[in-house]
C-alpha cells in the first residue's frame, strides 16, 4: 500500500474512535454528573530524504470537559452538586476515585455512599459517617455535614494537580495517577444535582462532520485500491 493509503488509514482509525466518543456523549446527555469527552488529534510528520515527507495522524488523547453542568433542584438532603471546580472523593475496591455525580444515600451502616455502594470520603480520606439517630441533616457549601447544628464530618472536594492526569473509568467515575489537591473556590450545594455538561446539538453536528469525513476517507481508499489493481493488471499483461 502507498504512503497515502497508510496515512488515510490512520486518519480513519482516529475518526472511528471520535465517533465512539461523540456517540457516548450523546447517550449520556441525561446522566447525572457526566462530563463531556473529546478526542485530541495529533500529526506526526517525518522527512523521507529527497522525496515528499510522510504524515501520520493519531487520536489517542482524550480530554474531559470542565464546563459546569446544569444544576437541578431536587430538595433531597443527600443530593449534592459541585458548583465550580472539584470532584467528590469516593472509595472503591480498586482505590480512590473521583466523581461529580452527587446522588448519594446512606448505607445500613450509616456511611454516605454512591448509587454503586462506594463510600464517600471526607477531606482527610476517611468515610463520611452519619449516626442513625441524626436529625435535621445539613450540608454547608464547604462540605461540612451537621445534624441538629452539630458538625459531624466534612465532605472532601478535590481535583488532580494536573488536569490532564484525569482518566475516565466509566461514565461518571475517574481516577488519576498523579497527586490530588484540595479545591479552593468550589461549593457543594445540598438539594441539587448537576446534570451532564453535554451540548447535544453541537455533539450531533460533530457526529455528522465525523461521518462525512470518514466517508470521504473510505471513498479515497476505495479509489486508491482500484488504481493499484488497475496498475497491477496493466503490468502483468
Amino acid at each position: 500500500m502507498a504512503n497515502t493509503g497508510y496515512t488515510t488509514l490512520t486518519r480513519q482509525s482516529g475518526l472511528m474512535r471520535e465517533m465512539q466518543v461523540v456517540a457516548n456523549n450523546i447517550a449520556n446527555s441525561a446522566t447525572t454528573g457526566y462530563r463531556q469527552e473529546g478526542l485530541v488529534f495529533a500529526e506526526f510528520v517525518r522527512g523521507t530524504g529527497d522525496g515528499p515527507s510522510l504524515s501520520m495522524a493519531s487520536a489517542h488523547v482524550r480530554h474531559t470537559s470542565s464546563l459546569q453542568g446544569a444544576l437541578t433542584q431536587t430538595g433531597g438532603n443527600l443530593d449534592l452538586a459541585v458548583e465550580g471546580r472539584g470532584y467528590f472523593l469516593i472509595e472503591t475496591p480498586a482505590g480512590q476515585r473521583l466523581t461529580r455525580a452527587g446522588n448519594f444515600a446512606l448505607s445500613a451502616a450509616g456511611d454516605l455512599v454512591t448509587n454503586d455502594g462506594f463510600r464517600v470520603l471526607d477531606a482527610g480520606g476517611a468515610p463520611v459517617f452519619v449516626p442513625p439517630d441524626a436529625t435535621d441533616l445539613g450540608i454547608s457549601p464547604d462540605g461540612t455535614v451537621s445534624a441538629g447544628g452539630r458538625p459531624l464530618s466534612q465532605i472532601g472536594l478535590v481535583q488532580p494537580a494536573d488536569p490532564m492526569d484525569l482518566i475516565r473509568e466509566d461514565g461518571v467515575m475517574f481516577r488519576t495517577e498523579g497527586a490530588l489537591e484540595p479545591v479552593e473556590g468550589g461549593r457543594i450545594l445540598q438539594g441539587f444535582l448537576e446534570g451532564a455538561n453535554v451540548d447535544p446539538v453541537s455533539q450531533i453536528a460533530r457526529m455528522i462532520e465525523v461521518q462525512r469525513a470518514y466517508e470521504m476517507g473510505a471513498s479515497f481508499l476505495d479509489a486508491e485500491n482500484k488504481r493499484m489493481l488497475s496498475a497491477l493488471d496493466t503490468f502483468t499483461r
